[in-house]
């Protein structure tokens, strides 16, 4: 079996894009009429997909940075006090006054399925003139999500041009947006909803055939309790995800692969044992409630790929 020990010092990941502030609450059932619905738990945290990919590198032993934007509201400096909090380093998320920042309210069902209702301030500043590109050369690994396009194509372009490798978090988003942002990544993993929105098929194979036509880099996607799957030109490959036990929280699952998958690649893995990990670490946020806040340790990854 493959070991992944930590390295030392730590590889250096920075991930940019959704900076949000998450409710999350837990019901018995989302409801499919309107209703008032009493929920069992609650938290508020910092959150987003590049944020809770973040969060993941730095539970796991890697170095997180985020670069993003939060408004200069209590929300935004919530959002920066539980990053920090998490292990990441938050010094350069830029916080623009009078904007508002990300949040999203969140119910969670008894079998873990989630309804997110978020909301992205469109007047937030887009512009990615501000980010230090020059400092993409102190890292080992970049990541990126849909929900900055403009900050997510300048961190993707100057990565490429650094020989900085980077992953593309390719979730659901506007057709635009997926088909903007692919082709620049080395890596680009989708969700399986993203994947349809990208290639309008249904089939995991066939959609990454052709994803890989419109991009250069490697096409995976994540699909659940089935794995990952992902093409490397010639073949289909598959890394299983590990059995566990009952479903709590699917919450952030997929942002704690992308995570675990950048860091993996970052220390040297191939692709197949660097998706073997990050299945288990998703797999084993999904027994655990709170979103982000179930993502696993090093250390019990390994145990349960040990068993």
């Amino acid at each position: 079996m493959t070991s992944f020990p930590a390295p030392s010092p730590p590889k250096h990941i920075l991930s940019l894009g959704a900076a949000v502030l998450d409710t999350i609450f837990r019901v018995e059932e989302i409801p499919a009429t309107p209703t008032k619905v009493l929920p069992t738990e609650c938290v508020q945290i910092g959150s987003g997909m590049a944020s809770s990919a973040a969060a993941a590198v730095a539970k796991l032993g890697g170095y997180a940075r985020i670069w993003g934007r939060v408004g200069g509201d209590p929300a935004g400096k919530q959002y920066l006090d539980d990053l920090t909090k998490a292990g990441v380093d938050t010094a350069q998320v830029r916080r623009i006054e009078g904007g508002r920042t990300a949040m999203s309210t969140i119910l969670v069902d008894r079998w873990g399925a989630a309804l997110v209702v978020p909301f992205y301030d469109p007047s937030l500043d887009q512009s990615p003139d501000w980010l230090p590109l020059n400092e993409i050369p102190g890292f080992d690994f970049v990541l990126a999500d849909t929900r900055w396009p403009d900050g997510a194509a300048a961190l993707l372009n100057a990565a490429r041009e650094c020989h900085v490798p980077s992953l593309f978090d390719a979730d659901i988003a506007p057709p635009d947006v997926l088909r903007r942002l692919a082709p620049l990544a080395d890596y680009v993993v989708f969700s399986a909803a993203g994947l349809r929105i990208f290639t309008d098929t249904d089939d995991l194979s066939a959609g990454l055939r052709a994803a890989t036509k419109r991009g250069h880099g490697l096409m995976g996607v994540t699909a659940a309790e089935r794995g990952f799957y992902w093409f490397d030109g010639v073949r289909v490959g598959h890394a299983p995800a590990p059995s566990i036990g009952k479903v709590i929280d699917t919450l952030a699952a997929g942002d704690v692969f992308h995570g675990a998958f950048a860091l993996m690649l970052a220390e040297g893995h191939g692709v197949a044992d660097a998706g073997r990990f990050a299945s288990a670490a998703a797999s084993i946020k999904c027994t655990r409630f709170g979103g982000r806040l179930g993502a696993p340790k090093r250390e019990e990854v390994e145990a349960l790929l040990g068993r």
